[in-house]
């Protein structure tokens, strides 16, 4: 069973609510439809009932619930809470009700703030950024939490290296080009992220193009304090660097780099110093090992909220609903 059929396994088995904003979109509604066929969680669908029904023209929705937000008697109530959450960045009654009825995103996670979903799901026709900021402003970051951040679960095909084959990129899709202090706070979420969805330990290892001092730059220097800080702030995770790649997944090219070290060759847990080397490295893993990509998934938001690349396919979006949901259940 692959990595992605255990997911939806454990979503069936504790089935949560996640709420669908864009609904606009067939590729949504054909990912609502496996959701509800397969039992992977309850779906609510955010639009007017008629123009859903044209979009959706052929698909099974039966099962959804479809919330009009213009319409829904538990408008008055998000507008008190919006009001409420907002109101030290000039919220008012009026302006609340005009961006809860016409901003889905803005509304669906409102939905999830008031207890009335457990996640959302965008990002198909809409931008990392506009899907996340509701988020922030709302949900904000989970106690305990710097900052948010986002990873891709890899599964590569007859891979030896990482927990058979399958490991977490991070970050690959959000931070530019994070600090020491980001750098070591993104490791922590992300072996939580590991142990959670992948169930077994997380070794992490923090990659630079150096090992144990091969090289010498500030770029260097960085990943060298990131290491520090990591495992002073989370002693309990296994975690180690600098590494370069091969040092870090490779048993033989770990132990002569990096000699005594219980991590170097074992990792599964890939830290990229910014978000370029880490959106290169998904992206090679993914077309030259035919590795299957989930992501960029989110970590550090109060409740989940996951972001789409706009290139996504339904079977896309119907596993990052499922991730989505397991990591509601884990949240609670």
């Amino acid at each position: 069973m692959g990595f992605i059929d255990v997911i939806k396994e454990r979503a069936k088995q504790n089935k949560k609510t996640i709420v669908l904003p864009e609904t606009g979109d067939k590729r949504t509604l054909e990912a609502a439809s496996k959701v509800l066929e397969e039992g992977i969680a309850n779906i609510v669908l955010l639009g007017n009932a008629d123009a859903i029904e044209q979009v959706g023209a052929g698909l099974n929705l039966t099962g959804a619930t479809i919330v009009d937000p213009a319409t829904t008697e538990k408008l008055d109530s998000y507008i008190n809470l919006l009001v409420e959450l907002r109101k030290s960045k000039g919220m008012t009654p009026e302006l609340a009700k005009e961006t809860l009825t016409k901003d889905y995103l803005t509304f669906g996670v409102t939905m999830v703030k008031a207890g009335d979903a457990d996640g959302m799901v965008a990002g198909a026709v809409n931008s990392t950024a506009n899907v996340l900021r509701p988020s922030l402003q709302i949900l904000k970051t989970a106690p305990g939490t710097k900052l948010v951040s986002s990873f891709f679960v890899m599964v590569v095909p007859n891979c030896e290296y990482g927990s058979n084959g399958t490991f977490i990129f991070s970050d690959a899709g959000l931070n530019q080009n994070p600090n020491a202090e980001e750098l070591a706070a993104i490791a922590g979420s992300s072996a939580k992220s590991f142990e959670v969805l992948v169930g077994e330990e997380p070794i992490v290892a923090m990659l630079s193009h150096s090992t144990k001092g091969s090289a010498k730059h500030p770029d260097v220097d960085k990943v060298v304090e990131a290491t520090k800080i990591a495992k002073e702030t989370y002693p309990n995770i296994k975690l180690d660097g600098e590494y370069q790649l091969d040092a870090a997944i490779v048993p033989s090219v770990g132990a002569a780099k990096a000699p005594g070290s219980d991590i170097a060759g074992k990792a599964n847990v890939l830290i990229f110093p910014d978000l370029d080397a880490g959106n290169i490295g998904y992206k090679l893993t993914q077309r030259l090992a035919k590795a299957e990509a989930y992501g960029p998934i989110t970590q550090g938001i109060a409740k989940p909220v996951n972001d789409l690349s706009r290139g996504c396919s339904a079977e896309d979006i119907v596993g990052v609903i499922s991730i989505t949901a397991v990591q509601a259940s884990v949240a609670e």
